[in-house]
This record gives structure tokens, C-alpha cells and sequence, in this order.
């Protein structure tokens, strides 16, 4: 009869984080094979934005004015962009909350696995969903029409800030689908597309009511939307609020201060959840 060899919890700093890391890419190819064995997940998340695109901007574009002039459709994919990086927020908590009710996270937790790898696996796996998402969702956008108008490289800077303010996003999804059922994760959309209409993502905050305005400009979204159209060369005014006026370093602030916030608050949710 064969005994059962329970492995060494590592104890030096390098052997934690090569534990940690190896557990991560094993929950990340766990959730990638997941995701490929779900035709129509692919599918939804994928097209829909891509369906957003055509719809605002053949069938509402023709009625839409830029503040300060400009083709709507180049203000538009900004805007468009930083939403699919917003509503991620739903497929991460929805994927952490029936994860958790299925009972795979407690699974995960009673094997000999680096709990913050497990947590790190889920953010790595939405990671790559979402530079696949954001590179149809780029080439839709060429497509109809729209380009960058500034070099290459204030091109990458901007995608780095889309993907910047997923990446932040996705902590907040793993630590609020750990508190919440899936039935209550199915609501999530209410919100986010109430906090990604009050943003500068399809008109200018300078043309909405002032204190609809202000809200809008110190929206998290707007900031990473107003510095993409920067640094992407597109049109639309930012407003003149100090927010609006320092886009740029808006746009890395909030995200920090997010992942600061959630990320420890993640983890430690995984740590505590009950058996």
C-alpha cells in the first residue's frame, strides 16, 4: 500500500514565490480550458462589443456632435475601449461567485496550493481574455474607419492604460464574486452600466449639466479615456476640472489606488472564506 506524501511548504522568499507562480499558471490553463469549452462564453463576450460599435456608431453616429469638432466615430472607440475593459468586472465576479457556490474554491483551499497563486491565476486568465477582447474590438474599430493619429508608441502607451485599468478592475470583481451569490453577480451589469454611461465615453462632459459634468470627470473610466484620445490623437474635450486636466496621471493614479485597495482585500477574503 502506497503512502501519501504530503509536499514541503517552501519556506524561503524565492521558493514562495516560484510556489506561488506555478500554482497561478495552473488556475490560469484551468480557466483558459474553461473558457475554450464554452463556445457560445466565447462567443457573447467576444461580439457583443464588437455589435456595440456598429450600432453606435452607423446607427447613432450620424445624430452625435464632438465637442470642439471631430469624427464621432474616432471620439467614439475610446470610449467603447475603456467600457469592454469596465464590464469585464461582470465575467470576473460572475467566474468567482459560481466558482465559490460550485465549491471549487474550497477545493482549491483544503489542497496543499499558495493561496495568493490561486487568487493570481483568476487575474492572470481575465488578463488574456481581455487583450484578446480589446484586439478584435481594435481591429472592428480600424475597420469602420477609425486609427490612431500619433505614433505608434503613444498607440501602446494607451492599450497599456486599457489594460492598466482591467487589470485593476479585475480585483474588485475577484473580491466582491467571493462575497456575493451568482444570483446576485447576475445583477452586476446595473451598476457598471450606470458607472460607464456617466463617463466621457460616448459625449463630452461639457455637454451634459454641470454637476452631471463634474461627476463624469472624475469618473475612473473617464480618466483612462480622456488620456487614451490623447495619446491615441482622436477629438473631444476633457472638460476643465483638474481631473479632466491631468487625464494622464489620473489614468495610473486610479488604477493604483484600486489595485492598492483590492488586491490585499482579495486575498484576504480567500483566506477567510468559511469551509
Amino acid at each position: 500500500m502506497n503512502a501519501l506524501l504530503t509536499p514541503t511548504a517552501p519556506r524561503t522568499v524565492p521558493e514562495r514565490l516560484g510556489w506561488m507562480l506555478a500554482d497561478a499558471w495552473v488556475i490560469t490553463r484551468t480557466s483558459l480550458v474553461h473558457w475554450v469549452r464554452n463556445p457560445l462564453l466565447i462567443v457573447y463576450s467576444l461580439l457583443w462589443p464588437i455589435m456595440m460599435v456598429l450600432m453606435l456608431g452607423y446607427v447613432f453616429g450620424s445624430a452625435m456632435t464632438v465637442a470642439g469638432g471631430g469624427d464621432y466615430r474616432e471620439f467614439l472607440m475610446p470610449g467603447m475601449f475603456g467600457q469592454t475593459m469596465l464590464f469585464g468586472v461582470a465575467a470576473t465576479l460572475t467566474a468567482v461567485s459560481v466558482e465559490t457556490a460550485k465549491g471549487v474554491t474550497d477545493r482549491f483551499r483544503s489542497m496543499p496550493m499558495s493561496q495568493s497563486g490561486v487568487v493570481l491565476g483568476r487575474c492572470l486568465c481575465d488578463m488574456i481574455n481581455s487583450v484578446l477582447e480589446l484586439a478584435l474590438l481594435v481591429g472592428c474599430a480600424l475597420v469602420v474607419g477609425w486609427t490612431w493619429n500619433n505614433g505608434p508608441a503613444e498607440a501602446l502607451a494607451a492599450f497599456g492604460l486599457l489594460l492598466l485599468l482591467r487589470f485593476a478592475l479585475i480585483w474588485v470583481g475577484i473580491y466582491i464574486g467571493l462575497m456575493v451569490t451568482p444570483e446576485a453577480a447576475g445583477v452586476a451589469w446595473m451598476p457598471l452600466y450606470l458607472l460607464g454611461m456617466l463617463a466621457n465615453t460616448f459625449v463630452s462632459p461639457t455637454q451634459m449639466p454641470a454637476w452631471l459634468g463634474t461627476i463624469a470627470e472624475w469618473n475612473p473610466l473617464s480618466a483612462t479615456v480622456a488620456a487614451c484620445r490623447e495619446l491615441f490623437g482622436n477629438p473631444g474635450l476633457g472638460g476643465d476640472s483638474w481631473a479632466a486636466q491631468h487625464s494622464l496621471l489620473m489614468a495610473v493614479a486610479w488604477p493604483a489606488l484600486i489595485v492598492l485597495v483590492f488586491l490585499p482585500l482579495s486575498v484576504r477574503r480567500y483566506r477567510r472564506l468559511s469551509h
